[in-house]
């Protein structure tokens, strides 16, 4: 059983949280919070117990600690960690800045183990679609489609659907506002006809390979009724398109393949009755939940068992690091843009 101290109390925090409560045979875990009513709030909220100061938590004997604080202070309070001696697990994104990024790498090279809990490659779906572009089934990955998630999210979603790994690229991006009627939230359905700035940021990612990708995407899109989220990656003997895969076989005879949420061998022992509903009732639209997400992130958790035992690591900082560097890169294209009118 693995063992963690989550130390924020957020939303995003209470993701950790309740990856312990589903499942109590792989983790346990336990907040460090500031106010001693956020404490008695988060144990209401998730089940898991909560304490104020870090003596308190390291007397858990936690084996890494998660830093889900807002992404101003992850790279600081990451660090703050490391000095106590424990691995990390930071959320997205690890730094927000260039001078946090490259501290963070000068602690790794100092030893410190510092892994970012990126998960959206890791969703049953896209996990699917990646497999089947590195086994090489679309053919070499030239052009990629992403409209899906945000900022350094996609920065990883589109390195590995164009299988780029460290290389440099260009990036050219603009932003512009709609409007459009809002229609859901994380507190429910919206009914009330209101609308509200659609801020899209778009932008095109050449890579010194020629592989390009587009990104496209507005906040509105992860909770809406009314707008999709979509991947498309295409390469010379196919394309990959949200769930369907296309391609040609070995006599140049054209074939069609829905993807499938499988859970790999390695983490079927994180299955739940949801995921099992969810393969058997399979749906052509692309479909992301929090449940999903939970999953993903629980994969990542797991994995760091394999690491803290020297094995390698579930997303290594030079990957979260190039993530966070596209989203800052993504920012000064849009401002750069926007000043020349």
């Amino acid at each position: 059983m693995l063992s963690y101290v989550i130390v924020g109390s957020g939303y995003r925090a209470e993701y950790f949280a309740r990856v312990a409560r589903t499942w109590p045979a792989l983790f346990r875990a336990l907040f460090l919070c500031r106010s001693e009513a956020k404490a008695a709030k988060l144990k209401g909220d998730t089940g898991v117990d909560a304490v104020l100061t870090p003596e308190a938590a390291e007397a858990f004997k936690p084996d890494f600690v998660v830093v889900a604080v807002d992404r101003g202070h992850v790279a600081d309070v990451a660090e703050e960690w490391v000095a106590r001696g424990y691995p990390v697990v930071t959320e997205t994104p690890v730094g927000d800045s260039e001078a946090k990024l490259a501290r963070l790498q000068e602690l790794e090279e100092g030893g410190a183990r510092i892994v970012c809990c990126e998960q959206y490659h890791r969703q049953p779906i896209l996990a699917a679609g990646l497999e089947a572009v590195r086994q090489g089934l679309i053919g070499a990955p030239r052009t990629a489609y992403i409209s899906l998630v945000h900022d350094y999210h996609a920065a990883s979603l589109i390195r590995r659907a164009l299988l780029v790994g460290r290389q440099s690229y260009t990036l050219r991006a603009a932003r512009r506002v709609s409007r459009a009627v809002e229609t859901d939230s994380r507190y429910g359905a919206i009914l009330d006809g209101r609308e509200t700035d659609e801020v899209r940021d778009q932008a095109l990612v050449t890579f010194e390979s020629g592989s390009t990708a587009v990104y496209d995407f507005s906040p509105l899109q992860y909770r809406s009724y009314i707008r999709a989220r979509h991947i498309t990656v295409r390469g010379e003997r196919g394309e990959w398109s949200d769930t369907v895969l296309y391609g040609l076989d070995a006599a140049n005879q054209p074939w069609r393949r829905a993807l499938m949420p499988e859970l790999p061998e390695k983490y079927r022992c994180l299955d739940t009755q949801y995921l099992r509903d969810l393969r058997k009732t399979w749906r052509a639209e692309l479909f992301l939940d929090t449940l999903q997400d939970e999953y993903a992130i629980a994969t990542v958790l797991l994995d760091m068992g394999e690491y803290l035992s020297g094995g390698p690591s579930p997303y290594p900082l030079w990957e979260a690091v190039e993530d966070a560097r596209f989203w800052l890169r993504l920012n000064q294209a849009v401002e750069a843009s926007d000043a020349e009118g």
